[in-house]
């Protein structure tokens, strides 16, 4: 047992002592695209993707190990197009990831107070919006910036304030039925149309604004409001999941949670 231990200790000397920053770059680097890997597959939903791949990967082996003739060959084809058949798969994965590279943040040179009277006038448009029984849809850009992923409607770049939000989805207004997208702190545009969600599993009673707001969201990390003018109830859509008929109170709590801003929510509340 002793010597086991002494050969251990030995060789960990020796590994050490080998170890070089390059190597911990290089363990770095595995480690960060594998992660980013599967925080995809979990937002995508694409686990059942990677399950087949992998029931094909088993089926191969048997093949070999069978001899079974006609499917090895299959499975050869198969998997000498693997990377092609892996970036049409994963194509919206891959964009999304991509889109990373020009990101914007929402409050970007806006204090973390003024960041929670700017969600705060956000809800309480949402809910006068949803009391008058109009439609609407709110996206809040976070990291991944969205400019691929929508058609871009009437820029605005105006203050966020409930007075403007409410008047914008009157049903006179001719950009009523667009979205409003909040980039740096400022309305920057209304009347924008979002892609709908293709997620062949999704309810079919959800109207068009609903699976829109779904839709964004499954290829970027946008927080989208989406308030019905049917129900005259108030959605939230993120990372992939619709949270239908929220309360007033879990909303503001979920987008201060979205943007970090809890605890400040809470300072600014016992100030006043």
């Amino acid at each position: 047992m002793m010597g086991f231990l002494q050969s251990l200790f030995e060789n960990l000397q020796y590994i050490i002592a080998q170890f070089r920053f390059k190597d911990l770059l290089d363990l770095f680097l595995v480690w960060f695209i594998f992660y980013r890997f599967l925080l995809l597959v979990k937002r995508s939903g694409a686990a059942q993707i990677i399950i087949g791949i992998v029931v094909l990967g088993f089926s191969y082996f048997l093949s070999t190990s069978m001899e079974l003739t006609a499917l090895n060959w299959l499975l050869e084809k198969l998997f000498s197009n693997l990377l092609l058949i892996t970036v049409i798969l994963f194509q919206s994965e891959i964009r999304a990831a991509l889109a990373q590279i020009g990101s914007h943040a929402l409050f970007r040179d806006v204090s973390k107070v003024e960041e929670t009277h700017m969600l705060e006038e956000i809800v309480q448009s949402a809910v006068q919006i949803a009391q008058r029984g109009h439609g609407a849809l709110f996206v809040l850009e976070r990291e991944i910036a969205i400019d691929y992923f929508i058609e871009w409607g009437t820029k605005m770049e105006a203050n966020i304030n409930a007075a403007t939000l409410v008047s914008i989805f009157l049903s006179d207004s001719p950009i009523h039925d667009g979205a409003v997208v909040f980039r740096d702190g400022k309305i920057h545009s209304a009347g924008c149309f979002l892609p709908l969600s293709r997620n062949p599993v999704l309810d079919r009673n959800l109207g068009t604004r609903h699976r829109a707001a779904l839709g964004l969201t499954e290829e970027t990390d946008a927080v989208v409001l989406v308030i019905s003018e049917e129900t005259s109830g108030v959605g939230l859509a993120m990372n992939g999941q619709l949270h239908l008929d929220v309360d007033i109170a879990s909303l503001r709590k979920k987008l201060f949670e979205a943007f970090g801003l809890t605890k400040v929510a809470k300072d600014v509340k016992a100030v006043q």
